[in-house]
């Protein structure tokens, strides 16, 4: 009887993603919910092996092999393990673990974590290395570093433990993975963001990193990251002793993990900042070629550069929004062929890891994307190869439920190559490695060498001989730039100039690039033309007036033009040199925004609209965003304009606060309203004081909270304190009944929770969700609260969503809204439920139901005890204040 009623509060209170036929639901019952919401390609199987947090040992987030063949893993808070596997088909697989104790001379406790709290696991050179993730304690004393653990006296046990490099960062953020060099002499580190870069030996990117940006900065209106600069994350090498240690790339956000192809080469998957989603410069998930002293642009807040720019380097392919932890390169998978040159990336939010199929093209590489498994909820952490060949993946993380699992091929052995198949090296990708040889320092020939390849077409060489040009001593060059008959090197010249030149070359650099031809150039050579101006403004010092009207003469009559990026860099150079018409050309382009948000939703890999329904609790954000996504021109043009000081009258200045009135209308990620306000603030605080009142009120001064952050709310936050509320809760909260509730903040609850945002009650909310009048005559309190604690338990087939596998290996996951003939018709947006998207039935090969329920778990963790009563009383009244709840002293409604 009990679950029949949670069945029906589930009914009610969820919103939940699945379709089940009868050979569906008969096949889950029947075998390991853990596989069946696995959606794996044609061929391969999965085992489940095991489960950390059923077994009390945490939530694992890294691993690796070591030379007996035996697993090592991590608990993300945790210690480190140590099993050996059973080998693939085993009619038993659980396997057998060790926590690993130190056996150091010092005794300590069982319970003392010795080792652990690892985010990175390597094997290699007889020794176990770990990279902490942690800010010592009394739980664990070792803080974030990398170190190095031996087994001395040959007794296959751990004995002494080496601190390689101590690492000032933590968190999500902090230092991650430790992957062995391809000729398996070193070690390659990466690191987040929040992980200061430590002095280094030596340098492939040049150490004089700055934020390269006219733009009017704006940190992080929420705080992230306001205290974090260049050059971002990082990726470095070190020997086996980590005594000697050299930065070979920067400029990520947060990447989590590296992998090595056949040729040498190096792939990383970056992170998002999903709160700037909907922003000009918000940029995707992506796989990023990491070469010699590569610079991948990444800035807090606004200042992140384009990938078009030359000082840094596009990635290989933009993926979209997402989580990025693990990488991994298939050449020693026991796989089919494109599968062992392909790259594995594993995305933590969405539960996908894509493979992404390598092609050589000049220097570098495109890929053929795939998506090799997903589940529904599978919050991917780590994977490796095997030594059997298979594929080995976690899931876990913030101390979510972990598993291992092994997937292997299964299907005709025909498909798996005997011989090694490799990527055939590029005459490109031998130029470009021959020019990553001057990355060291001065080198006899550097100078020759790098500025016969500065014109070259490919971006990937051309980047590396200008990194090579600004590794030689500056006075061995510095008169080619100038002397420089052809315009190509001569921009790239200059930008290694600005780069490591002072501000005595200023005035001769901008007179030298202001003397080419603009429209003699293609429209990528205009974008390095416009950014190299941008680098010598930048880098060098407040130009002379003499030198900011060159550069306005020169720009002006090539503003506006068709290309984004173009414009967005002529707009902000513009600007800053004070020239007088580009305040009326840029409100003109405010107002009717022609560029496209391809740069902003960018999802090569996945439609944006499909991951919503895979987590909505990362997916919601996305969701609203489609719904009414502001134009990311608009934007960028909003925050240039917010430091123009020259060119206004007073029907511009209308037309351009009216426009904020109106960008706040807009929804995008958390971070959208106080990127706008804050812009919006820099105008003011430049207008005239009689005028300021009135320009603040026009700009929609009124629409925004004390904080600029969001748009008022009439909604009372909870007072706390927080608590992650969990089942076992629920008894005590419910033991004196629920009489005497308060309606207001009841009420108050509902709005705060954001329960209001799917489901109706006494008249206000959304109809995404069911409407909860009459909840309260229906069902418990506590089971009530147990759907809301636990909202995928027990999920609903009223709000049914299906995940579709197709024939090209990707799935798409919707709710059915009709079927015709030939054609699933699904929607996906919950806030755009008429955006209907059609499937035809012969790209269908199965669906399957997903565990996966709309309604986000910890809606109620921002309340205290009364907060969550008077939101149950609320319920149960059906938002009605006469309720009895409200009266008696019982307050128990309801059967």
């Amino acid at each position: 009887m009990r679950k029949y009623i949670l069945i029906m509060v589930s009914l009610v209170l969820t919103i939940s993603c699945g379709e089940q036929n009868e050979a569906d639901l008969s096949a889950a019952q029947s075998t390991n919910p853990k596989l069946t919401k696995l959606k794996l390609q044609p061929g391969f199987e999965a085992e489940h092996l095991y489960s950390p947090a059923e077994n009390d040992k945490g939530s694992w987030v890294a691993m690796t092999f070591d030379d007996k063949g035996r697993l090592i893993t991590s608990d993300q808070y945790g210690t480190l393990y140590r099993m050996e596997i059973a080998p693939i088909g085993s009619e038993n697989l659980t396997p057998n673990i060790e926590k690993l104790k130190i056996q150091t001379e010092e005794q300590v406790a069982d319970s003392v974590i010795q080792m652990g709290y690892a985010q990175g696991l390597l094997y290699a050179f007889n020794s176990l290395y770990v990279m902490v993730n942690h800010r010592g304690n009394e739980e664990f004393e070792k803080t974030s570093g990398l170190y190095r653990l031996q087994d001395t006296n040959n007794d296959d046990q751990y004995d002494s433990i080496t601190l390689l490099k101590l690492l000032n960062g933590a968190g999500e953020h902090g230092p991650h993975s430790i992957v062995p060099s391809p000729d398996g002499k070193s070690l390659y580190i990466i690191a987040g963001n929040h992980t200061d870069l430590p002095e280094m030996d030596s340098y492939r990117l040049p150490n004089n990193w700055k934020d390269d940006n006219l733009l009017y900065q704006i940190k992080d209106p929420r705080g992230h990251a306001n205290d974090r600069g260049a050059p971002g994350g990082w990726v470095a090498n070190t020997d086996p002793e980590g005594k000697n240690w050299e930065l070979v790339s920067a400029g990520f956000r947060n990447p989590f993990d590296l992998a090595f192809n056949e040729l040498g080469d190096m792939f990383v998957y970056d992170s998002d900042m999903e709160w700037d989603l909907g922003m000009p410069w918000y940029r995707p998930t992506r796989i990023c070629h990491v070469t010699s002293g590569s610079e991948f642009g990444w800035r807090t807040g606004n200042g992140k550069w384009s990938p078009a720019y030359p000082d840094n380097l596009p990635a290989v392919m933009d993926i979209g929004q997402g989580s990025p932890t693990n990488v991994i390169y298939g050449m020693n998978a026991k796989f089919p062929e494109k599968y062992k040159r392909s790259v594995f990336a594993f995305d933590w939010s969405f539960g996908i890891i894509y493979a992404m199929e390598l092609e050589t093209k000049g220097s570098s590489y495109t890929g053929t994307k795939e998506e090799f498994l997903s589940g529904i909820p599978l919050p991917l952490t780590d994977g490796v190869i095997g030594p059997d060949g298979a594929m080995y993946f976690m899931t876990g993380g913030r101390r979510l439920d972990s598993d291992l699992y092994r997937v292997f091929y299964a299907g005709d052995e025909k498909n798996i190559p005997t011989e090694t198949i490799a990527l055939e090296q590029t005459d490109g990708n031998k130029i470009r490695k021959e020019l990553e040889t001057f990355h060291t320092g001065s080198k006899k020939g550097g100078v020759e060498a790098a500025w016969h390849h500065l014109d070259s077409e490919d971006r990937f060489i051309q980047y590396a001989a200008r990194i090579a040009l600004e590794h030689q001593p500056v006075s061995m060059w510095q008169a080619k730039v100038y002397e420089e008959k052809d315009a190509i090197k001569k921009i790239q010249a200059a930008i290694a100039m600005a780069r490591q030149g002072n501000k005595d070359q200023q005035a001769n650099l901008i007179k030298t690039l202001t003397n080419i031809n603009f429209e003699s150039l293609n429209t990528g050579q205009q974008v390095d033309l416009v950014r190299a101006i941008e680098l010598a403004l930048s880098r060098l010092g407040r130009p002379s007036l003499t030198t900011e009207k060159i550069v306005g003469n020169y720009l002006a009559s090539h503003y506006p033009t068709k290309t984004d990026v173009l414009n967005q860099l002529l707009s902000k150079t513009l600007v800053y040199v004070s020239e007088p018409l580009v305040v009326a050309k840029t409100i003109a382009m405010l107002e009717t925004p022609q560029g496209e948000n391809t740069d902003v939703m960018s999802n090569t890999a996945t439609e944006a609209a499909d991951l919503i329904l895979r987590n909505p609790q990362y997916g919601m954000a996305i969701a609203e965003t489609l719904k009414n996504m502001p134009p990311a021109q608009s934007t960028y043009y909003g925050n240039v304009l917010s430091d123009a000081t020259n060119g206004w009258s007073p029907e511009l200045h209308e037309r351009y606060f009216n426009w904020f009135y109106k960008a706040f209308s807009y929804k995008a990620g958390r971070s959208y309203i106080g990127f706008v306000d804050k812009a919006r603030k820099n105008a003011l605080a430049k207008v005239s004081k009689n005028k300021l009142d009135f320009y603040n009120k026009m700009s929609g001064d009124t629409l925004l909270s004390s904080s600029g952050n969001d748009l008022v709310s009439n909604a009372i936050q909870p007072k706390g304190p927080r608590k992650n509320w969990k089942e076992e809760d629920i008894a005590p909260l419910l033991a004196n009944g629920l009489g005497n509730r308060n309606y207001e903040q009841g009420r108050n609850m509902f709005l705060a929770t954001n329960c209001i945002t799917c489901h109706a009650m006494g008249g206000e909310g959304q109809n995404i969700g069911p409407e909860l009048s009459q909840i309260g005559n229906r069902f418990s309190p506590e089971d009530m609260l147990k759907s809301i604690i636990n909202p995928n338990e027990v999920i609903s087939d009223q709000y049914n969503s299906t995940v579709f596998s197709l024939k090209g290996g990707n799935s798409v996951v919707g709710r059915l809204i009709s079927e015709e003939d030939d054609t699933y018709r699904i929607s996906q947006n919950p806030y755009a439920p008429d955006v209907i998207r059609s499937i035809p039935k012969n790209e269908v090969i199965g669906t399957k139901m997903s565990t996966m329920s709309l309604m986000p778990p910890g809606t109620i963790n921002r309340l205290n005890e009364e907060e969550v009563k008077d939101l149950l009383g609320y319920m149960i009244s059906g938002g009605n204040s006469d309720n009895p709840i409200y009266k008696t002293s019982e307050g128990q409604a309801g059967d």
